[in-house]
């Protein structure tokens, strides 16, 4: 009996011991990975501080130096930028792991005509935007949803039965005239065209209908940045969405106004203010097109025989790596021409200096912060100078503080 007693402990003991070793192993493969993980994070955090593009005038190698200021990043020492054209920065982590190459175009000043007036938009989608699915009534009393887990909130509907749609009329004319039968429409969802099948129904109305609520066009307020020499112009600093969807508008075009701002309601924490107008949609106050909607604004061309109705100065192009935290104004129109206000820039994004939120502002100006609470809606696309040079525009406000707000770099804005 002693022998096996002692002999059961021995096991025990190896068990407890063989438990012990798989367990520092378990805590040493834990251990790699976590440096692993944080090798590959840092890595990351490194190579998106680094832009991918960089606008140098010829001669300045400060701005290169400053948009590259990591103690991580190794880079060439001799940079002859004093040639106008394009050529690349390899950039290294400690000169031994490759990042990423910049994309350096020298470039000579350039001047734009600033705005800051409030414009009205009016923009056609690019065939007819499926917002949502819902509940028809049927002329039996029946209710049902005809186009449930077949169409998708934002859907473009192309074609219906291979016949071309590009309005909310000339939809509910096609599915009238199909008289009940299954009808196929062409929709565009994400990249690709896609056939969906829908029976219609016959509602109380006696009408035939499919199920879908959708929108052909939208309208709104925002803030013209700036005009270039040959007319076309930028606004915004960021696209028009959706308000149901929240899915960028694909537009096949649209048209450029004059607007009034009759009211302004004032942004307080988590209730974001919004500057109220009237658009004027006679061809008198038409001043344009609108080409194209993306994530860094609207942009198109001022009619010719137009540019006298915006209120325009001219100003020299600040780029990225001369925007610094301090001191700048935005310039807007709140009722009664384009005024100059007060900011500060507080922090500058440069892992994000390609997106429609590269810095952050904060209104100081006593006057706007007592007329509005900060930055409103519709005051997207307000130009931001400093130093005398444009630098960007106002595109975002921070919905638990108005006084706060994201702007882009508009050298982005340019791009387009």
């Amino acid at each position: 009996m002693y022998p096996f007693f002692f002999f059961k402990k021995i096991m025990k003991g190896c068990d407890f011991l063989s438990k012990k070793r798989n367990y520092r192993r378990l805590l040493f493969v834990f251990l790699i990975a976590d440096i692993i993980a944080a090798g590959t994070m840092g890595y990351k955090e490194v190579k998106d501080s680094i832009p991918d593009n960089l606008y140098v005038r010829s001669g300045n190698e400060d701005g290169i130096s400053k948009m590259l200021d990591n103690p991580l990043v190794t880079y060439p020492d001799t940079l002859n930028v004093a040639d106008s054209g394009t050529y690349r920065i390899p950039c290294s982590l400690l000169g031994v792991v490759p990042l990423k190459d910049v994309k350096v175009e020298t470039v000579e000043d350039k001047w734009v005509s600033v705005c800051g007036m409030p414009i009205g938009l009016y923009m056609d989608t690019q065939g007819v935007l499926i917002v949502d699915t819902g509940e028809i009534i049927g002329s039996d009393g029946i209710p049902c949803e005809p186009a449930a887990n077949i169409a998708k909130s934002g859907d473009y509907i192309l074609q219906v039965d291979g016949e071309a749609v590009s309005s909310k009329k000339d939809l509910i004319s096609k599915i009238h005239d199909c008289e009940g039968k299954p009808v196929t429409l062409l929709v565009r969802r994400g990249e690709e065209e896609v056939p969906i099948s829908i029976d219609p129904v016959l509602g109380e109305d006696q009408e035939y209908k499919l199920g879908i609520w959708v929108r052909d066009n939208t309208q709104g307020i925002g803030t013209m940045t700036y005009v270039e020499e040959d007319g076309s112009y930028g606004a915004l600093g960021h696209g028009i969405s959706d308000t149901d969807t929240g899915e960028l508008l694909d537009i096949s075009g649209g048209e450029l106004y004059q607007a009034q701002i009759v009211s302004v309601l004032k942004g307080t924490k988590g209730n974001p203010g919004e500057l109220s107008g009237y658009i004027d949609y006679e061809d008198s106050k038409k001043i344009g097109t609108i080409d194209s909607n993306t994530e860094k604004g609207i942009f198109g061309s001022v009619s010719e025989g137009c540019m006298y109705k915006l209120p325009l100065t001219s100003m020299e192009v600040g780029y990225k790596q001369e925007v610094e935290t301090g001191e700048a104004q935005i310039l807007a129109d709140l009722e009664g021409g384009v005024k100059a206000y007060q900011v500060n820039i507080t922090d500058i994004y440069r892992d994000q200096a390609d997106t429609n939120k590269a810095f952050a502002i904060q209104v100081t100006d006593p006057e706007l912060l007592a007329a509005t609470g900060g930055i409103v809606q519709g005051m997207s696309g307000s130009p931001i100078v400093q130093n005398g040079k444009l630098i960007g525009a106002v595109t975002h406000v921070f919905v638990q503080d108005s006084t706060k707000g994201y702007g882009i770099f508009i050298e982005k804005m340019l791009e387009d």
